[in-house]
C-alpha cells in the first residue's frame, strides 16, 4: 500500500506544478484564469489526501500485521492470496439504488417534489441492499 500512497503524493505534486504554471501562464496573459486554476488546486487537495491516507493506512496495518507482500521486494504474488470478502453474485438491489439516485439527481434538476420522492427511493432501496441477507431464502 505504500507504493500507491507515494504514488497519489507524486500524483498531488505533479498537479500542484501543473496549477503554478497554469496560473503563471495565464497571468502572463492578462490574469489568471480562476477556473482552471482553482480545479487543479482542488486536484491537488484531493491526491493528496488519498495518498496521506494510504499511508496512514500502511502503517497501522505495517504495525499489526508485518509489510504487505506488495510492499515487499521478495514478495510473490501468492503471498497475497485468499478471501477478499463477500460479493453477491446475484443481487439486484445495486441496479435499483443507481436508479433511484439518478431519480434523485433528475429531481435536483426538475423540483422539489421529484427529489423527495428519489431521496425516498435511494433511502428505500439502500436499505433494501444492505439488508438483503437478513431475511427470505439467503438470511444468515
Amino acid at each position: 500500500m505504500k507504493f500507491q500512497a507515494y504514488l497519489f503524493i507524486g500524483v498531488g505534486l505533479f498537479f500542484g506544478l501543473c496549477a503554478a504554471i497554469y496560473a503563471y501562464w495565464t497571468g502572463l496573459a492578462g490574469g489568471i484564469e480562476w477556473t482552471g486554476t482553482v480545479a487543479l488546486i482542488v486536484s491537488v487537495f484531493m491526491a493528496l489526501m488519498i495518498g496521506s491516507w494510504l499511508l496512514v493506512s500502511a502503517s497501522r496495518i505495517e504495525r499489526v500485521h508485518g509489510r504487505a507482500p506488495e510492499d515487499q521486494l521478495e514478495g510473490e504474488i501468492a503471498d497475497n492470496a485468499g478471501e477478499l470478502g463477500f460479493f453477491s453474485p446475484h443481487s439486484w438491489w445495486p441496479l435499483f439504488v443507481a436508479m433511484s439516485v439518478a431519480l434523485a439527481a433528475v429531481g435536483f434538476v426538475i423540483g422539489w417534489w421529484l427529489l423527495a420522492i428519489g431521496v425516498a427511493a435511494v433511502l428505500l432501496t439502500v436499505m433494501g441492499m444492505v439488508f438483503e441477507y437478513y431475511r427470505g431464502h439467503f438470511e444468515h
